[in-house]
């Protein structure tokens, strides 16, 4: 199957494809995927690709970057929901080389403020977006 790294990257080049099957063979048949900010838990790979599947937007998926070891791996990622960035964290558990929990952060940007403009540089790539 490869290394968690190499399975992690090419979920989210199946999840940009738009490749259903390669996107969720990532996952246990009893994974559960957590969206603490709804509060929401989708339990089992049918269940997580049927709400998946269900999404009414068009998304794209930019990964930013993966960094984790052994069976614990984070994905920093832009998810664009009809041209709207969002930022999101995703944070994969496995065993037996397939996910057996994900939990998915997600936050759209915000504008810097002028009292930090003194403070801060622009990230690699990007601009400062003032208030």
């Amino acid at each position: 199957m490869g290394s968690p790294r190499t399975v992690v990257e090419k979920h989210w080049q199946a999840s940009e494809s738009g490749n259903t099957e390669a996107e969720h063979a990532i996952y246990a048949e009893d994974a559960i995927l957590d969206y603490p900010q709804s509060g929401e838990r989708f339990r089992g790979r049918t269940t997580i690709a049927a709400q998946r599947g269900g999404h009414p937007a068009d998304r794209h998926f930019t990964v930013l970057r993966i960094v984790g070891s052994e069976d614990l791996w984070v994905s920093e990622c832009m998810i664009t929901y009809d041209d709207a960035p969002t930022y999101s964290i995703s944070i994969m558990e496995f065993a037996h080389e397939k996910v057996v929990h994900e939990t998915q952060y997600f936050a759209d940007s915000f504008r810097a403020p002028t009292w930090r403009t003194a403070l801060a540089e622009p990230m690699p790539n990007r601009h400062i977006d003032r208030a």
